[in-house]
């Protein structure tokens, strides 16, 4: 760590700079007693892994790697996952949902695997969260809800939360509906008969031992709620969890906005504080509504890296966090290209535009310099008018015409990028691309074109095209190039967008857009 980085990093307005910042306030100069900044994301395991679960973990990683920036204190990453908790809904998206549904109300963690692989279906989600993590080089510790109940771990401050009930009760109930405050309590014991988690009304007995008494199906039972006799209503839980574990920072949706100040009311009643945080805002679909994993509209992580490589999600999740963002298949090749253009100008940016690049936070510093030759819009527009059965050979052939010495292995990440863009052309161009007839102006511009081409040797350089078609326009009688612009795409690649002209066809070869063009005036 340089005097140098460290000094920009206290006064960079990037936003994980400003959200690390917070974390050095709080600690006022000192060092934690636990001796170290604790950094906490949370995880339902009612599910699979999503691309939420990719975007929190990515965006407190790059907080803690600016704390680590600005401070010595050593830090810790914890994925917490509440798989204590009951079964509400069987997910539609596993197998054996009739067996699932007769474990409904039971903590994750007792309830077989569906996939028949792990003890309980917590155990298998859990697995995945950690393979999910793992895929992606994270560097935290793994926790269980149901190890720490059971453990004893939490078994104080459960004491606490029974030792404060009515201030709990006080803060919670007029949050609720009527109907839902009769039923309420922040305790969910753990039926002695059925094993299910109970969402029923409790009498604390004696808090000190931790005993509470309940009635089910008519029967009253004493029971004590420690070393996993019960769990906490998940607000409450987030709270107690907070204090236990000192959580120093936890960031959450804008969705969670009420539930944390909840949870920060609960967790001063236990003695402890709210942890520092970022509240981020929810993706959106193509048509600007809110993403649900029930309605199915939104983007799995695994389509995106079908289409684009891992730090091109990466960089998309970096931008803007408090502003809502749409997330869909159109909005990848963008973000693959911003990657690629903004790690290009890394390398000679100075120190303190360094760290607002986006990609100085994607790779934690450790900035590939490697360059890339061709953007990902133009292999889409090349492998575009390729067809959809067009294969890697043949885009390394033509890509022979614009990079000297092309091949995989003198630029894999192109290589890699090729493969994306015959995936994304295959699911989403091809089917879309159609050709228009031009019209008679771009019909003569064309025939201009065509001619000018033909005069150009066949290795020309990007710009000598590019060149020749801005003159076409100009004197082809467009007024507005972009009119002339949007012909060439439209009549030649059947797209209403595309690339810059002179760098496609350089790519393509002259003797093959001069065939382009004849079919188009055919």
């Amino acid at each position: 760590m340089t005097d140098d980085l460290r000094a920009a990093a206290l006064v960079s307005k990037a936003w994980p700079y400003e959200e690390a910042r917070k974390v050095l306030a709080r600690l006022k100069g000192g060092v934690p007693a636990k001796g170290n900044v604790l950094f906490e994301t949370g995880y339902g395991p009612s599910g699979l892994p999503h691309i939420g679960t990719f975007n929190e973990v990515l965006r407190t990683t790059m907080v803690r790697r600016a704390f680590a920036e600005m401070s010595d204190v050593p830090t810790r990453l914890l994925a917490f996952s509440d798989d204590m908790d009951g079964l509400r809904k069987v997910p539609d998206n596993v197998p054996n949902q009739a067996m699932l549904t007769e474990h409904l109300g039971e903590p994750l963690s007792r309830i077989p695997d569906p996939f028949g692989k792990f003890e309980s279906f917590a155990h298998h989600n859990n697995a995945m969260l950690r393979a999910f993590l793992d895929r992606f080089g994270f560097e935290y510790e793994f926790a269980s809800s149901t190890d720490y109940y059971t453990s004893g771990r939490f078994d104080d401050q459960l004491k606490n939360v029974l030792a404060n009930y009515q201030a709990i009760m006080d803060i919670m109930l007029p949050t609720l509906r009527e109907e839902r405050r009769r039923t309420y309590s922040p305790v969910l014991p753990i039926s002695p008969v059925s094993g299910k988690v109970l969402q029923v009304p409790i009498e604390v007995v004696d808090a000190a031992a931790g005993l509470i008494r309940f009635e089910e199906d008519g029967t009253t039972h004493e029971h004590c709620i420690l070393s996993g006799g019960a769990k906490l209503q998940w607000k409450v839980d987030w709270a107690m969890r907070w204090v236990a574990l000192d959580v120093d920072y936890e960031m959450y949706g804008k969705d969670l906005t009420d539930s944390g100040v909840q949870s920060g009311r609960i967790a001063k009643v236990l003695g402890g504080r709210k942890p520092e945080g970022l509240i981020y805002e929810m993706f959106l679909d193509e048509k600007g509504e809110k993403i649900s994993k029930s309605k199915g509209n939104g983007l799995a992580l695994e389509d995106w890296l079908t289409y684009g490589p891992g730090e091109s999600v990466a960089f998309y999740a970096y931008r803007e966090p408090k502003s809502a963002k749409q997330l869909h298949i159109g909005v990848i090749p963008r973000a693959v290209d911003e990657y690629f253009q903004f790690r290009a100008n890394y390398a000679d940016q100075p120190l303190d535009k360094k760290l607002g690049n986006p990609v100085h936070h994607i790779h934690g510093g450790k900035v590939p310099d490697a360059a890339m030759p061709v953007t990902f819009g133009l292999l889409l527009n090349l492998v575009g008018v390729m067809g959809a059965d067009a294969d890697r050979a043949q885009v390394w052939a033509y890509l022979g015409n614009y990079v000297p010495g092309a091949s995989a292995e003198a630029y894999p990440e192109v290589d890699t990028l090729i493969g994306h863009a015959l995936a994304y052309n295959r699911d989403f161009v091809a089917p879309t691309l159609k050709r228009r007839k031009p019209d008679a102006r771009e019909t003569a511009a064309l025939r201009d074109l065509d001619a000018r081409l033909a005069a150009l040797p066949e290795g020309a350089e990007a710009e000598a095209i590019q060149n020749e078609v801005y003159a076409v326009g100009k004197e082809g009688g467009f007024e507005n190039l972009r009119d002339w612009f949007a012909a060439l795409y439209e009549t030649l690649l059947g797209s209403s967008q595309g690339p810059r002209m002179g760098s496609f066809i350089a790519l393509y070869g002259i003797a093959n857009t001069r065939r382009l063009i004849a079919e188009a005036l055919a």
